[in-house]
């Protein structure tokens, strides 16, 4: 019987972050050709998804196991240290993302409570940008859990 891959929500966060930017891109490219005017919004926009469609497909390389990594020094620990080596990458990937998440909730916090500043093109609230690397940094701790989850269990079918 066949399974059925489940719909992944990061998969689709991450597609749509990615075709919005291409609709953005491409219609402020026809607004330069037709109508030689470029929309200064575009640039604004465009970055900001794109920081985070990076951190979505954070996760979903931590998941895959293609974040960057030591792997010819890692094949040549022996099996037992090999598990070790992936939950203290795990949780040191973890901690980086912990303090990633701290500092861009400071980050907001002073933006409401003190600066108050507008983005340049479209004058919306800075920390509403901000916003999106804390909450999307939930893929990215399910990432690393399910990465290192998954390369344990094949250190268990070797063992």
């Amino acid at each position: 019987m066949k399974t059925r891959n489940p719909i992944r929500l990061d998969y689709w966060i991450a597609a749509l972050l990615l075709m919005a930017m291409a609709v953005i891109a491409f219609v402020n490219v026809l607004s330069r050709y037709f109508v030689n005017f470029s929309i200064g919004a575009t640039e604004e926009i465009t970055i900001n998804l794109f920081v985070w469609m990076t951190v979505v497909g954070t996760g979903i390389a931590f998941e895959r196991g293609a974040q960057l990594g030591m792997v010819t020094f890692y094949n040549l620990f022996p099996l037992k240290m090999r598990k070790v080596l992936v939950v203290l990458s795990a949780l040191l990937g973890a901690g980086l993302f912990i303090l990633v998440c701290a500092y861009m909730i400071q980050a907001i916090y002073d933006e409401i409570t003190l600066f108050r500043a507008t983005s340049a093109s479209l004058g919306i609230p800075v920390w509403i940008y901000y916003a999106g690397v804390p909450v999307l940094s939930v893929f990215v701790f399910r990432g690393i859990y399910r990465g290192a989850r998954t390369r344990l269990a094949e250190l268990e079918e070797k063992a």
